[in-house]
Parts: structure tokens; sequence; C-alpha cells
């Protein structure tokens, strides 16, 4: 019974738990690691860049205010996404014992056009959530092509850097939260009386969107019920990879909710402001419905988008498949055989 606990004699691999702490283990180590040494790297040159001494660059690399420039931004953030590519692909070849494309990435024609398609969810959602602000008087623009403060980089590679940033972005928490985190949950789950495996699908959807959440909790100006929306967010989020076994959907989603939400329309990104945006907008109306300085994600509106966003996917899954039910197989291990096996 102990040994159960630790090890799946079935599947020739360690138990579920251990390999999701594992794995968060090794990821946290990763994206604080390699952020570091990338720091180490671009340090001297960015600082001889603006003009700064290197202890100054290294303060405002320190500083709380995330007053940091998109370039600085971007390589921190593609460094953690190196930290969690390869943080997954050790735990998968050694916890898992599964192929690093089993998380959701086989990246054939059917994965680029479900890309497409995410990527016009997100954008199409958050357009349709400054229409109805706008409509509605809580949203006024202030201005077109701004930034947050004065930077040495011109405007349109300023927004190129923070598209990339939101591309790593998109990448690194669906490669986790979904890939890895859900995958594993439901086949742990699947052996539970009554579930089956639709019902560890949608009870790991629950578990790991509970877990996007909580890497949430400390964002500035993060209430409850921010909190609770981040989590309806991951079920959004989660949707199109529990319909198809792919992480297509959900990443190209995630990338454009965010890059629209702050660098096209203005709004506040999980309570952070984009360094550059399309739009300068000054927003008013009930926090609750708009989400306030969190964000549209935090309001009802952005529960809206994410109800109709949800919707929009189930059809589209149809459509192409011919099905918009839970993919069973994603509770069913897909293990590397061993060379004496």
């Amino acid at each position: 019974m102990l040994k159960r606990l630790f090890w799946d004699s079935e599947q020739r691999r360690i138990a579920m738990l251990w390999r999701l702490l594992l794995q968060a283990l090794l990821f946290f180590v990763l994206i604080t690691l390699f952020p570091m040494l990338a720091v180490l790297l671009i340090a001297p040159t960015l600082a001889a860049q603006n003009g700064m001494s290197f202890e100054q660059l290294l303060a405002e690399l320190e500083s709380p205010a995330l007053g940091l420039s998109p370039e600085i931004l971007f390589v921190l953030k593609f460094s953690m996404l190196l930290g969690v590519l390869l943080s997954v692909w050790l735990a998968g070849r050694f916890l898992d014992r599964r192929r690093f494309a089993n998380f959701g990435l086989h990246l054939n024609r059917d994965w680029w056009t479900d890309f497409g398609f995410g990527l016009f969810l997100g954008a199409f959602s958050m357009a349709a959530i400054f229409l109805v602000e706008w409509a509605a008087g809580w949203v006024t623009i202030t201005g077109v092509l701004v930034s947050t403060r004065e930077y040495s980089l011109p405007f349109w590679q300023g927004l190129g850097f923070t598209w990339l940033y939101f591309v790593a972005v998109g990448i690194q928490e669906e490669l986790f939260s979904r890939g890895y985190q859900l995958k594993n949950l439901a086949e742990g789950l699947r052996g539970v009386p009554l579930l089956g495996a639709r019902g560890a699908i949608v009870a790991a959807t629950l578990l790991s969107s509970a877990l996007f959440s909580g890497l949430h909790i400390g964002n500035p100006n993060a209430t409850f019920v921010s909190t609770f929306n981040i989590f309806l967010a991951g079920i959004f989020l989660a949707m199109g990879f529990i319909l198809t076994g792919e992480l297509a959907i959900p990443i190209g989603l995630h990338i454009t909710w965010n890059f629209f939400q702050g660098a096209v329309f203005g709004f506040p990104v999980s309570g952070m402001a984009s360094a550059f945006s399309i739009l300068g907008v000054q927003q008013s109306g009930d926090a609750l419905i708009t989400g306030g300085d969190f964000g549209p994600e935090a309001g009802l509106i952005g529960v809206g988008a994410m109800v109709l966003g949800s919707m929009m996917t189930i059809v589209w899954v149809k459509a192409r498949y011919g099905r918009a039910t839970p993919l069973a197989a994603l509770a069913q291990p897909e293990l590397l055989r061993r060379k004496n096996t």
C-alpha cells in the first residue's frame, strides 16, 4: 500500500502526485535560474545602450515598480520560457516516460489551423469587450500610440517586443498548467470510482485551473474576485485542450487575449500595464463589471467573454472533428517503451 503512494507498478513510473511535485520544483528552480543567467549575460550590453552603470541596471531589474523596458522584459520572459520547456521535457522524459509532443504539441497541419483559430478567438473576445465598454461609456480613449514612460525604443519596435513577450507567456503558462498539470491529473484521477476518463478530465480541469489561479494571487491589484475569475479563465483556456488533446487553441487564445487586452486596447493585463499600447484608455464604471485596475478578465464583462469564447470553441471543434466532448484519450498514458521490454 505504501509503495503505491510513490510508485505506479502498472505504468512503471512514480505516482502522479510526485510527478507533479517534482516537475513543479524543477519548474520553479529553472525559471529562477535562467533569468539570473540571462541578466548576467545581457546586463553589461543593456547598461551601455541605456547609459547606465551595471549597478543601476541591476537595481532597475530588481525594482518592484515593473518599469522595465520591453526588450528587457522579453529577454527575462524568454529565459523563463526556456526553463519551462526544459522542466517539462526533463519531467516528461524521466518522470512521465512520454514524448514531449504528447503534452499537446503535435505540430501538424491540424495543430496550426487550430492555433490560428485560437489567435482569432483571443483577439475577437477582447475586441468585443472593448466595444461593449466603449458603447456603454465605461472606457474613454485618451490617446493613440502611447507608452507608460520614456523608452529608448521606437514605438513599433517596442510593440514588437511586447508581442514576443506575450507569445512567451502564452506558451509558458499553457505548457505548464494545461499540457503538464492537467494531463497528469487526468491520468492520475481516471481510476477514481465513478469518475471514469471524462470525469477525470473534468476534475483535472478544475484542479489545474485552481492552481493556475493561485499563480496570479500575487499580481498587482489582485482581489478575491480577480482570483476567482482567473480560475474561470483557466477553464476557458483548458476548453480547447480537453476537446482536442492539443495546446494549439489555448496557446493562440492566451497570446492574443493578453496582447489585445494590453498592447492594443490599453487595459491592464492581470493587474499590470503594458509598456506600449496602440490605444490609451481611461476606465470608469463599476469595477465588478469592468474589472477595474486588474483588467477586464476580473469583471463580469470578462466572464461574459469567456462564456461566449467557450461556446465558439465548442462550435469550432464540432465543425472540425465531428464531436465536442472531452477527449477520453487525454486521460490515457502514452508511455515511452523501455528498450529492454
